[in-house]
């Protein structure tokens, strides 16, 4: 699997987020706990992902307490949306406008606590799968209209999907056509696309049933999971425009767009046709949002500080709020009564790669010297994140906390425990390459790693590499470095898509992404199994045990920090809280004050 575009960009925001979301607040409880934020962050229970039953995704979704309908909610944010056209969508920015225009088979109902459910959002459920997981189906709501009053059908989920072989999609998600097609990287071979009035053969509807049936060439108990990507939203192909589609998509979600001036601003307004009863998902409740965009993201924070004029209603939709005002948030309790946070979705970490650094005494080492602490006191404190011991992050299914190098007791480093490990392994003096995207907050980590490096009696050699080829660099597999900063996201909340792309022997060659180069069979063994459990719960369990396992016997990476991001948002503005998928602002829930 490729580095996705999403977790691409999660991966690398942080050079830019790093430099300012982490970079210069205060402290505070400097060791921190790992499981709850500190330095004035509300608490974190992690959100806990279920699958929801038929009776959780009948509409319409729960009524917030004190919300009432109408006004306007503004959104600020420096970019325009990337794309509209949902077979286009994978950059999580763009999902947070997809959410009120767009609908797929399912998706995820969240609560006030950020916990979620899988649940049906256009399919009565969550969908039936036979017995070797290889067939999926899923039934349509009645009811479901697009925003001219046309009816959403089978056919419509079915084009969204096979549209993605259109040329003009580059951009979305391909978990899917693999699946369908058996053929991983090599699906658009196997089919053409639907302009020339072909369908795939794997995609079986009926009309009159209201079902849709995917017939996979390969086990995938956690597809259902998938198809909550809006890389695979529905497409009427009576209103598909194809490369135009992009610019005005027709709308089915709660919301429709009015105008669009292409990186200045757009304005939704409500869909007609939307039925709540169709939806358990999204609340509905202003007549509109208006995008504005080009506003920096101090400006923005700024604004929503002075909370003047139509300031009062407006949110930042996607950047969170910068070092030079987290402290004024956090101190301010008047501000602080306006703000949410939340953990991002992946980790941050420090691949080490196993076919230089050969001896697994060195690379535990590695971890307990590691100065965790030291680092984060750069990127802002414990208001910065949570420290990571861990591959799996809190937001994924079967997350347990585990410290198999005592790094929460001692997250400044433990060079005595490093340096008895590296006697143990007469690697004393050791030689260690370290490489890191070059930027002004990582040039203040790379002297505190460093320094850890001797310490715990390691020689350590820093390559700062330009973060423009950073990883094309790190990703060729006769790379020079023998640890290497990375970060990962995952698609959705399972482990597949955190632990294959990471440390499948499969997943090892120039531009992939494992960059440990891990190859070992019971790992790879153990991936395969867990892939095919049908039952989430038990495949969380297996997935989580899978992760610790690999943490201490293999220890291929070291974990960094699970980092936290925080918004304001203006005093008329209720019902803003944070969204554990995406990282933004969860727009459906917000609400005008009376």
């Amino acid at each position: 699997m490729s580095l996705s575009r999403r977790n691409f960009v999660i991966a690398t925001s942080v050079a830019a987020a790093g430099s300012t979301l982490l970079s210069a607040c205060s402290s505070g409880n400097a060791g921190g706990s790992g499981s709850t934020p500190s330095d004035g962050a509300t608490s974190y229970t992690g959100a806990k992902v279920t699958v929801g039953t038929k009776e959780d995704s009948t509409g319409p979704a729960p009524e917030i307490a004190g919300a009432k309908k109408g006004g306007t909610i503004y959104g600020l944010a420096p970019d325009d949306f990337s794309h509209l056209d949902p077979q286009r969508i994978y950059y999580a920015y763009n999902s947070t406008v997809a959410l009120l225009l767009h609908r797929c088979l399912t998706g995820y109902k969240i609560d006030s606590t950020g916990h979620q459910k899988l649940v049906g959002d256009l399919a009565t459920d969550t969908g039936t799968p036979s017995a070797d997981n290889k067939t999926w189906t899923f039934t349509l709501k009645e009811g479901l209209k697009w925003e001219d009053g046309s009816e959403l059908t089978v056919e419509d989920v079915r084009h969204g999907i096979e549209r993605s072989w259109a040329s003009f999609i580059t951009e979305g998600a391909n978990y899917v056509q693999s699946a369908l097609t058996g053929k991983g990287g090599k699906w658009r071979d196997a089919y053409e696309g639907p302009y020339k009035g072909k369908h795939l053969d794997s995609i079986v509807t009926d009309k009159a049933k209201r079902t849709i049936t995917f017939k996979l060439a390969e086990a995938k108990p956690d597809f259902n999971f998938t198809l909550a990507m809006h890389s695979y939203a529905a497409v009427s192909p009576k209103l598909d425009t194809k490369e135009k589609y992009d610019k005005k998509p027709a709308a089915c979600g709660p919301y429709k767009i009015k105008a669009h001036t292409t990186d200045k601003s757009m304005v939704l307004t409500r869909n007609k046709y939307w039925d709540p009863a169709t939806d358990s998902i999204r609340n509905a409740y202003p007549d509109g949002f208006e995008f504005d965009f080009g506003i920096e993201t101090l400006d923005s924070t700024d604004r929503l500080i002075a909370d003047q004029g139509k300031d009062q209603y407006a949110v930042s939709i996607y950047k969170g709020v910068p070092a030079e005002r987290i402290q004024k948030v956090l101190t301010d309790p008047e501000l602080k009564k306006r703000s949410f946070n939340g953990l991002l979705t992946g980790i941050y970490y420090y691949a080490i790669n196993t076919k230089r650094v050969t001896d697994l005494k060195v690379r535990q080492a590695l971890n307990h010297a590691w100065p965790l602490q030291q680092i984060r006191q750069i990127y802002g404190g414990p208001s910065a994140g949570d420290f990571a011991t861990s591959i799996l992050s809190p937001d994924v299914i079967g997350y347990k906390q585990y410290d198999a190098y005592g790094k929460l007791k001692t997250p400044q480093g433990d060079p005595a425990a490093a340096k008895k490990l590296l006697k143990e392994a007469g690697k004393e003096g050791m030689k260690i390459v370290y490489a890191y995207p070059q930027d002004p907050t990582y040039d203040k980590t790379k002297v505190v790693i460093e320094n850890a490096l001797k310490a715990a009696g390691f020689t350590p050699v820093i390559k700062a590499v330009d973060s423009t080829s950073y990883y094309d660099q790190i990703q060729q597999i006769d790379n020079s470095y023998d640890v290497m900063w990375f970060g990962w996201s995952p698609d959705w909340p399972t482990a597949y898509t955190m632990i294959q792309p990471l440390f499948d022997g499969g997943a090892i060659g120039n531009g992939m992404n494992n960059i440990s180069q891990t190859n070992i069979p019971w790992i790879n063994d153990g991936i395969k199994k867990n892939a095919v459990i049908a039952d989430q719960a038990k495949a969380g369990e297996a997935w989580q045990a899978l992760d610790e396992r690999i943490m201490k016997e293999v220890a291929p990476i070291i974990p960094e920090t699970f980092s936290r991001r925080y918004y304001v948002y203006g005093s008329k503005v209720g019902g803003a809280q944070f969204d554990p998928n995406f990282s933004a602002t969860l727009l459906y829930k917000t609400f005008v004050k009376a």
